[in-house]
């Protein structure tokens, strides 16, 4: 038995240096490899402890260490993935590789794109991107803003990079915090209405596993319908809602209870947490 050939590298041409390879920036990094975005010898991770970068280096197959430094210096696209309270102190930590030639993306929550140009001193392309946990399943979604000296050529690239494990929409930063809000955040939100319908099917005499699993799949399609028709949601809404049936009663019940706008207060209430995170 022969092992399969592995695909050539889409983008063989760029060194690829992923800062802080924990939950989202893993995802990312085993997207890039499944997907033969890059090839291993392209990519150089960091983490904080020896030990882990060299369990992820059995792992992955790809360069991991904990030197932010040469791994910025030795890459043409920079990822940064630490938590947002560390950003300034890598940026600082790095700021001797840096050039204009190089891209900055970064997914640090509530970070800007001004304050990280700040920090690096020069004209820097600086992308911030705000992903999703379904991202793990290729079924998230980033939104993308630029910052001042980022190029559509560069853009692009941030579009590939984050279409590895999901959809993209780009936006301006100003939107940024609301992104979190809606999508990023979203899940949990979704999980609360998908566990509530599943409650509702055990109370109606199903058992748990098979309601949570109509749950589940319901959800799943209503929202590949809206994605895969492109119909705004009211009309598949109106598709399966009868005269005098069984569906128009239960929306009477949802809109009694405050369905629809309890939602939008998550949101909005997400989102101020957002612009409050991003005030410091």
């Amino acid at each position: 038995m022969t092992d399969e050939p592995i695909a050539p590298a889409q983008l063989p041409n760029l060194r690829v240096a992923v800062l802080g390879t924990g939950k989202m920036g893993g995802i990312l990094l085993q997207a890039f490899l499944k997907q033969s975005l890059f090839a291993p010898e392209q990519i150089h991770a960091t983490v904080a402890h020896a030990d882990r970068a060299i369990a992820l280096a059995s792992q992955w197959g790809v360069d991991v260490s904990t030197d932010n430094l040469t791994a910025a210096r030795d890459a043409d696209l920079i990822l940064l993935g630490v938590k947002p309270f560390q950003v300034p102190e890598l940026v600082a930590q790095i700021r001797p590789a840096l050039n204009a030639k190089k891209t900055i993306v970064s997914f640090a929550a509530s970070v800007k794109t001004a304050a990280i140009e700040e920090a690096a001193g020069i004209e820097l392309a600086v992308i911030r991107a705000m992903p999703n946990t379904p991202s793990a399943l290729g079924a998230g979604v980033a939104g993308l803003c630029r910052g001042r000296f980022v190029s559509d050529e560069q853009m692009e690239l941030a579009r590939r990079i984050f279409e590895t494990v999901g959809r993209t929409v780009v936006v301006d930063e100003k939107h940024m915090d609301a992104v979190t809000g809606l999508s990023a955040s979203g899940p949990a939100f979704i999980y609360i209405i998908l566990e509530a319908l599943a409650e509702a099917g055990v109370k109606v005499g199903l058992p748990r596993e098979t309601a949570t699993l109509l749950a589940a799949q319901t959800t799943f399609g209503a929202a590949r319908m809206v994605l895969d028709t492109g119909y705004h949601p009211a009309l598949l809404k109106d598709a399966v809602t009868t005269p005098a049936g069984c569906t128009i009663d239960g929306i009477l019940e949802l809109e009694d209870g405050g369905l629809r706008v309890t939602l939008i207060k998550a949101v909005m209430r997400a989102t101020q947490r957002a612009k409050e995170l991003a005030a410091g």
